[in-house]
C-alpha cells in the first residue's frame, strides 16, 4: 500500500478525548447538579496545563540545545497553541450562552 499526502510525514489525526468513566457515573448520579460539568471543566483545564507545561519544557529544551529532534517542540507548540484557542472558544460561547439565558424575561 502506497503512502501519500499528509500520511507520509508521519501524521496522527486528532482524537477527540473521550469521557472518563468516572465522570460518566458522576453525570448520571449527579443529573442536573452541575457538578459533573464542573468536574468536566476542571479536567479540560488541567489538560490544557499540561500539554502547555509540555511546550513550555521543549521549548527551554530546544533553546539550550538539550533537544535532540525540534520537530517535537514545534509539534508540541502547535498543540498547545490549538488547545488554547479551542479552550477560548469554549468559555466564548459559554459567556454568549450565559448572557443570553441573564437577557429571558423572569416568569
Amino acid at each position: 500500500m502506497s503512502v501519500s499526502g499528509i500520511e507520509a510525514i508521519g501524521f496522527q489525526p486528532y482524537v477527540a478525548p473521550t469521557l472518563p468513566a468516572s465522570a460518566a457515573t458522576a453525570t448520571s448520579k449527579t443529573s442536573g447538579t452541575g457538578a459533573a460539568f464542573g468536574d468536566l471543566l476542571v479536567d479540560g483545564l488541567d489538560r490544557l496545563e499540561a500539554v502547555q507545561d509540555k511546550s513550555d519544557r521543549l521549548a527551554v529544551q530546544a533553546a539550550t540545545g538539550d533537544l535532540d529532534d525540534v520537530h517535537d517542540y514545534t509539534v508540541a507548540a502547535t498543540e498547545a497553541s490549538v488547545t488554547t484557542q479551542l479552550t477560548v472558544a469554549v468559555r466564548n460561547r459559554a459567556l454568549e450562552a450565559f448572557t443570553e439565558i441573564m437577557r429571558m424575561p423572569i416568569g
